[in-house]
């Protein structure tokens, strides 16, 4: 159907509605002069008279009734519609995708789930759990949540933690047999356990800071995996040395269950942030979440506003 015929349509619907041209043509912005134009083109389209007119009174034919009640319930129908894109911009509800990191997730996301549900329980959160560099954009997600080095300057970011340093980590039944590294270069004696991005295949680089700057050490991988969770499993079993982020790791540390070393040469670099592009018309879904990240998170200090 064209839009034209459409508009022709709901003209027809309007003055059935109004019993008027007056009142329909104010309910529709059009001058009456112009509504009765519309209505006389759409009488010759369909080749039938569809209103009686008199000086008084509009009221329908027996062929305008009969074209009336078949198209009710489904301009009544595209009415309710519209309605419901309209509260997806003024009340929160709807889905909310997000893109992030597993650490991320443990970190950020998963401690403030069930209070924001609560909060709002029109609202569906979808987390996509991706370790790779992702579009957030190209592959529809509504935001996502990165490294602050990671995320790129077109993008509006908010803070959502401090700094993060790295963890240099091994359980007290690796470090039985091994004797703790001193430096960096020590690590190529010692069984290591490393991330690989699933996207590119590279390995993530154990880099540390000192006197004179970066240092990069390649290390003996004896395990490569592309999760988190199964590099702090293997390092908690004795099986090598594991790099991960100081946070993620400190409750094993302070338990005992793992050992830091090296902690004077991890220096810390850019923490989370959450990230998504400027829209003109952001769904009340994506605000609510944002402001409540915002206000739930350790840090509150937005890099580029929100």
């Amino acid at each position: 159907m064209k839009g034209t015929e459409f508009a022709e349509l709901a003209a027809f619907m309007a003055v059935s509605n109004e019993r008027s041209f007056r009142r329909a043509a104010e309910r529709l912005g059009m001058s009456p002069s112009a509504l009765s134009r519309t209505i006389r083109s759409l009488e010759e389209r369909l080749g039938a008279r569809l209103l009686n007119r008199t000086t008084r009174s509009v009221a329908p034919t027996e062929a305008g009734q009969a074209l009336f009640d078949r198209l009710r319930p489904s301009i009544a129908d595209m009415e309710s519609a519209v309605r419901d894109v309209g509260a997806y911009q003024s009340r929160p509800r709807g889905a909310v995708r997000v893109n992030l990191p597993r650490i991320a997730a443990r970190l950020v996301v998963t401690p403030i789930l069930a209070d924001f549900l609560e909060r709002y329980p029109s609202v569906r959160i979808d987390l996509v759990i991706d370790d790779n560099i992702t579009d957030v954009v190209a592959q529809g997600f509504d935001a996502g949540i990165r490294s602050g080095e990671l995320v790129h300057q077109d993008m509006v970011a908010v803070r959502l933690t401090p700094d993060l340093r790295m963890a240099a980590v091994g359980s007290p039944a690796y470090f039985a047999r091994r004797p703790p590294p001193q430096v960096p270069r020590d690590l190529r004696d010692h069984l290591c356990l490393t991330y690989r991005w699933a996207g590119t295949g590279a390995l993530y680089r154990w880099r540390f800071d000192g006197p004179d700057g970066s240092l990069d050490v390649e290390v003996l991988s004896v395990v490569t995996v592309n999760d988190t969770d199964l590099l702090l499993a293997a390092a908690l079993q004795g099986a090598g040395l594991a790099f991960l982020p100081e946070s993620f790791v400190a409750p094993y540390m302070a338990s005992g269950e793992l050992l830091r070393v090296l902690d004077a040469w991890c220096k810390p670099f850019a923490g989370f942030y959450l990230y998504y592009p400027n829209k003109p018309r952001m769904p009340a879904a994506l605000r609510a979440f944002i402001d409540f990240v915002k206000l739930t998170s350790p840090s509150r200090i937005g890099r580029q506003g929100a």
